[in-house]
């Protein structure tokens, strides 16, 4: 393990640093706290020295820990619990749905505050990691942050004992100055953009049905699909089988989101699941309205009808009628979108998300002077 500094007060424990939404909020958290007063340190459960936050966190001057070798769970989890010993944190605080379990087993016997996480949807990180893990990890820590009231909602009407005793919601942030305000730009050609990991619950399939439809109707429009996954290839395929190739290129991961976004009419997200969804906060802070199903905190971000269009999410052709209207008319994408940064703006920012953290900790009793 990695040696640095010996004393942190808060210890957060992540399974990976490469481009995702949590790592993300976990650098704004850090990059946003007083360092010097609260000494955060990371551990990485699978870390790769090449994954995009890693060298910016130490840039930080935060310590990153990580476990040396390949090792199996139950070796990583008795080297976790040591750490926790050797460090001594004040809070130990999960940011990776299954491994709330391997921070509250950290923490027994320790004076540590044991705190997890949920970033998704409830059911979805429980199927996703197993009937066993999803089960512990929903339950334990008993104190869990989510990111998402919708996925508290749930947990509050489920009348299964594997939820947390206690949850606070702590929506994500957003980085205003790089995901600044920009002008819409006046083009013949609509420029339909979405961003996301393409993978099943993400359902651009549903997109690539709606570019069908809206290609017969002789609009004119291009979509760009930015980010990477296992069914880029099939989806790509799917693309060339419709005829629409022309009309959707996929441009794989990309750092440079913000960037897309301003050169994008408008942004369209068709999942079948979701926590806090990062992209409708992102595009809405860039100044662009936003056509999304109604997953997850979707119907907390979006102003339906003022900031976008919210759809329900097995409503194909409700999808594609929203996606036209916004093709075909320039002055309600310029209209949404400046509602949409005034929004981010009362309620994206990170300084709210790192105030809402800090209040969550405090609420356990923890003693932050």
């Amino acid at each position: 393990m990695q040696t640095g500094q010996l004393t942190p007060r808060i210890l957060y424990v992540i399974g990976q640093l490469h481009s995702g939404g949590s790592e993300r909020q976990l650098y704004y958290l850090l990059h946003e706290m007083d360092r010097s007063r609260y000494r955060p340190a990371v551990v990485v459960w699978n870390l790769s020295e090449a994954d995009k936050y890693v060298g910016e966190i130490r840039r930080l001057g935060v310590p990153v820990y990580c476990f040396p070798g390949p090792l199996r769970p139950s070796a990583k989890l008795m080297n976790l619990r040591r750490l926790v010993r050797r460090l001594s944190p004040e809070i130990v605080h999960s940011f990776s749905f299954y491994l709330n379990v391997a921070v509250h087993w950290s923490v027994r016997g320790t004076p540590a505050i044991a705190l997890g996480s949920m970033r998704s949807a409830l059911y979805l990180d429980k199927q996703v990691n197993g009937w066993l893990l999803g089960k512990v990890s929903a339950r334990w820590p008993r104190m869990q942050i989510y990111n998402s009231y919708e996925a508290a909602r749930c947990a509050d009407s489920s009348n299964t004992p594997f939820v947390p005793g206690r949850r606070i919601v702590v929506q994500n942030g957003v980085d205003l100055r790089d995901f600044r305000f920009t002008p819409l730009a006046l083009r013949q050609r609509a420029q339909v953009l979405g961003v996301g990991s393409l993978v099943r619950v993400k359902r651009w399939d549903r997109l690539l049905n709606a570019v069908v439809v809206l290609r017969r109707r002789d609009l004119d429009f291009a979509v760009q699909i930015a980010g990477d996954g296992p069914l880029r290839e099939s989806l790509e395929t799917k693309a060339d089988r419709l005829g629409i190739s022309d009309r959707v290129v996929f441009t794989g991961h990309s750092d440079r989101i913000s960037r897309l976004m301003a050169e994008a009419t408008f942004l369209v997200h068709c999942s079948d699941a979701e926590g806090c969804p990062n992209v409708l906060m992102e595009a809405m802070a860039c100044g662009r309205a936003v056509v999304a199903t109604d997953v997850g905190d979707a119907a907390y971000l979006i102003e339906d009808g003022k900031t976008g269009f919210l759809v329900p999410r097995a409503d194909d052709e409700a999808l594609v009628e929203r996606i036209q209207a916004l093709i075909t008319d320039f002055c309600l994408c310029k209209r949404m979108g400046e509602a949409g940064r005034a929004k981010a703006e009362r309620e994206f920012s990170v300084d709210r998300m790192v105030s809402d953290t800090f209040a969550a900790y405090q609420s356990t009793g923890w003693a932050n002077a």
